[in-house]
C-alpha cells in the first residue's frame, strides 16, 4: 500500500514592519486612541489656551485695572522689572525648597505606603488602601486649615503635645519666623499628597513581573538587591510619572500658603507672587508676566523630567 504526501512547503517568517515603522494594529489603536481622547482634548484646549494668551498678551502692557485709560504698550519691560526685583527670586527660590522637600519625602514614604499596600492581607487590602488614601480626599483648603489650628498657639495643641522636645515650649510660635513657617506648610503638603504618590507608585509595583523576583530569589539575592536591581529598574516610567505630576503640582503651590501665613516671613511662593500682583494690587500687566513666567518653569520642569529620564511611557502600557 503506497501512501502519497504532500510536496515539502517552504515554512515562511512572519513578515515584521520595517524598522521605524508602526504596525496597521498600533496605527488603528492611535486613531482609536484619538477619537476617544480628542474631544476632551479639544475642550483642554480651547479652555486653558486663551486664559495663557491672554496672560502673554496682558504682559506686554502697563495696566493697572483701577486706570483701564492709561493702558500702555511696555513689551518685554515688565519681565525686565520682575527679573531685576529680588522679591522674584526670593519667591523662587522659597518655592523650589517647598518642591524639593516636599517631593523628596513624599517619594520614601510613598514609596513604603505603596509596599505595604501591596503586601498587606488580601482580606485587609481594601481597608489599608482607603485609610492610606483618606488624606488625599481632604481638600487642600481644609487641610491647610487643619493643620494651622494645630500649630498656632491660640487654637493649637502641638506645643503641649511636644512641649517635652528641645525647642518647643507651650509659647512657640510656628508662624511667626520664616523656617517654622515653612516646615508647617511642607508637613502639611507631604500629609497631602503623599497618597497620590503611593497610589502612582503602587500601580508601578503591580507591572514587575513576578518571575523576575521569584528568579532574584533562587538567585540568592536578597530583598535589598531585589529592590535595586529587579523592582525599581522595572518602574521607572511609573516612578517618573509620579515625580513629574508631583512636582509641577508642588511647584505651583499657594492654598497652604495664604491659609497659613497669607506670604508672611518670606512664605511667599511664585503662584502666591501672581496672586498678589494681580488681585491685592490690581496691577494687570505685572500679574500676568508673573504668571507667564510661572507657565514657563512649569513647562521647563516638565521638559528636564521627560528628557533627564529618558523613558519612553509606552513602556507603562506594556507596548513592545
Amino acid at each position: 500500500m503506497s501512501t502519497t504526501t504532500l510536496p515539502p512547503t517552504e515554512k515562511t517568517q512572519p513578515v515584521a514592519a520595517p524598522r521605524g515603522t508602526i504596525s496597521d494594529r498600533s496605527r488603528a489603536e492611535r486613531r482609536l486612541g484619538w477619537l476617544l481622547a480628542g474631544p476632551a482634548f479639544v475642550v483642554m484646549l480651547l479652555v486653558t489656551a486663551y486664559p495663557i494668551l491672554q496672560a502673554v498678551w496682558y504682559s506686554l502692557f502697563n495696566y493697572r485695572l483701577t486706570d483701564p485709560e492709561n493702558r500702555s504698550f511696555r513689551g518685554l519691560g515688565n519681565y525686565a522689572v520682575i527679573l531685576s526685583d529680588g522679591l522674584w527670586w526670593q519667591a523662587l527660590l522659597v518655592t523650589v525648597f517647598i518642591t524639593v522637600v516636599t517631593v523628596v519625602v513624599e517619594l520614601v514614604l510613598g514609596f513604603a505606603l505603596a509596599l505595604v499596600m501591596a503586601k498587606a492581607l488580601s482580606s485587609i487590602r481594601p481597608v489599608v488602601r482607603a485609610a492610606i488614601l483618606i488624606p488625599y480626599a481632604v481638600i487642600t483648603v481644609v487641610s491647610a486649615f487643619a493643620w494651622a489650628f494645630a500649630f498656632r498657639i491660640e487654637t493649637g495643641f502641638v506645643n503641649s503635645w511636644f512641649a517635652w522636645l528641645p525647642g518647643i515650649a507651650a509659647d512657640t510660635d510656628w508662624f511667626g519666623g520664616q523656617w517654622t513657617s515653612l516646615l508647617v506648610i511642607c508637613l502639611a503638603e507631604i500629609w497631602k499628597t503623599t497618597p497620590f504618590i503611593s497610589l502612582l507608585i503602587l500601580a508601578g509595583l503591580a507591572q514587575v513581573p513576578e518571575v523576575l523576583q521569584e528568579a532574584a530569589k533562587v538567585d540568592g539575592a536578597s530583598w535589598w538587591q531585589r529592590m535595586w536591581r529587579v523592582t525599581i529598574p522595572n518602574m521607572k516610567a511609573a516612578i517618573m510619572v509620579a515625580l513629574l505630576f508631583r512636582t509641577l503640582d508642588a511647584f505651583r503651590i499657594f492654598d497652604s500658603i495664604f491659609i497659613m501665613t497669607a506670604g508672611a516671613n518670606g512664605t511667599e511662593s511664585v503662584s502666591f507672587l501672581a496672586y498678589r500682583q494681580t488681585i491685592a494690587r490690581v496691577e494687570i500687566g505685572l500679574g500676568s508676566a508673573v504668571s507667564v513666567l510661572l507657565f514657563l518653569s512649569v513647562v521647563l520642569i516638565a521638559f528636564i523630567f521627560i528628557k533627564g529620564f529618558r523613558i519612553d511611557l509606552a513602556q507603562a502600557r506594556g507596548e513592545g
